[in-house]
């Protein structure tokens, strides 16, 4: 004869923590109590920390709490705990929890985290909780010292997530200074955009090279047809042509594009393509642009073309597809140019719309671009700005893992209800 029992423990456990038996089951309401925030508008300025549902605001000269507390949206953002120590001040969107019992405020912060609030969500239109609801969620509890470690173990993890984020955000900010200083940059007077003719740094044996070539755009790249399939006409496991959507230079493609390292759909094999001429299928060199954006700083966001791994690609629906009319850049330059600050700044300018911006062929053709005569000082810049692009890649990939690490190591760590089958005679 078998009987099955449910057992209250987690699959990882600190050897000293093995015979502890059980956690034990309980409310939110037997473990703290929940405090509202209030309005600060008649608080003057100081140096205490107000928080909202998306995280810090601006500082006050009063302070609603003083301690440690673990705080959750009640209204918008209500998936992203806080923890705060010392004095601070919550809006009316964020509750605060105090008057621990029984556990830590640490401990509750990685339950918290734990949870997926959202399934909580009781509203139909901007997320809302409430705290009636919040007290019912239930969760398990080891005993004071059993936290104490879970909550040191993974507080260690998020320092050291914390600190490769804080490398990341330095990596990023090299680049733009880098950015900003190795392309000639812009100014406006009257209303009239100046730029200069050189880079503010330029590498040591390209000094006396002189000034940058000043083209405009229709003199160096022609446009050539892209398509106008929509999402439904692609998919991402069979066909023959793959297919660049102006969504996917939004949201994902690498600004210099390697089609072995990029996501791309193809287009549907039912979809005849028969009447694209070869010569508008992309090839390396060429400059896809996103034509259309709701954001400013998006229009006209571009990716340049570097390897195709002899697969065929198309630009498709939103996007202008640009090929040099003479060879005058090197592959690995454009992608970079058209970030830089000045082209970027000339872009908006010509851009048009209201709720959605854009900005057509014969006003991007009317910008000015600039690059260096020399093709060496071209690859020299492409290099370094390439070179920080893989390590910002690989340190975002390194935090990805650490985040991937922390969720699998809380899903040990926090029990489920295990099944355990013991056998009687």
């Amino acid at each position: 004869m078998s009987n099955k029992t449910n057992k209250l423990i987690p699959e990882l456990r600190f050897p000293e923590f093995v015979e502890e038996g059980e956690w034990e089951e309980k409310s939110f309401e037997e473990l703290f109590e929940i405090g509202n925030g209030r309005d600060y508008k008649h608080l003057g300025k100081g140096e205490i920390p107000v928080y909202g549902s998306g995280g810090y605001m601006l500082s006050v000269n009063d302070y609603l709490y003083d301690g440690e507390s673990v705080c959750i949206g009640r209204k918008g953002t209500i998936n992203k705990p806080l923890f705060l120590v010392g004095k601070f001040w919550t809006v009316d969107t964020l509750f605060y929890t105090h008057s621990f019992k029984e556990c830590s405020p640490k401990y509750i912060h990685y339950v918290f985290q734990n949870i997926d609030w959202l399934k909580h969500n009781e509203a139909g239109g901007v997320p809302s909780l409430s705290k009636t609801n919040i007290y019912k969620i239930e969760t398990l509890i080891p005993n004071p010292q059993e936290q104490q470690k879970i909550a040191s173990c993974l507080s260690s993890l998020d320092e050291v997530i914390a600190a490769h984020s804080q490398k990341l955000d330095t990596l990023k900010d090299h680049k733009k200074g880098l950015m900003q200083n190795l392309f000639p940059t812009n100014s406006i007077k009257n209303d009239e955009l100046e730029i200069t003719n050189v880079p503010n740094y330029r590498f040591p044996e390209f000094l006396e090279d002189g000034d940058w070539e000043f083209k405009q755009f229709n003199k160096v790249y022609a446009f050539l047809i892209t398509n106008s399939f929509s999402r439904e006409n692609l998919n991402y496991e069979n066909g023959l042509v793959k297919n660049i959507h102006y969504g996917d230079i939004h949201t994902k493609f690498s600004t210099l594009f390697d089609i072995k390292k990029e996501t791309v759909p193809f287009i549907n094999p039912d979809i005849s393509i028969n009447r694209i001429n070869e010569d508008n299928y992309c090839v390396e060199g060429d400059m896809v642009f996103a034509d259309a954006s709701e954001d400013l700083e998006d229009v006209g966001k571009s990716i340049e073309i570097i390897n195709l791994n002899n697969e065929k690609l198309l630009a498709g629906l939103h996007t202008f597809l640009a090929r040099q009319i003479e060879s005058k850049i090197v592959i690995g330059f454009g992608g970079y140019l058209f970030k830089s600050s000045s082209i970027r700044t000339q872009i908006q300018r010509e851009s048009q719309g209201a709720k959605v911006l854009g900005i057509s062929k014969g006003r991007f053709s009317d910008i000015n671009i600039y690059y260096p005569k020399n093709k060496t000082e071209q690859q020299k810049i492409a290099s370094c700005l390439s070179s920080l692009d893989n390590l910002i890649t690989a340190q975002a990939e390194k935090i990805a893992q650490l985040k991937l690490h922390k969720k699998g190591l809380m899903q040990g760590l926090f029990p489920k209800s295990i099944t355990i089958l013991t056998i009687t005679k």
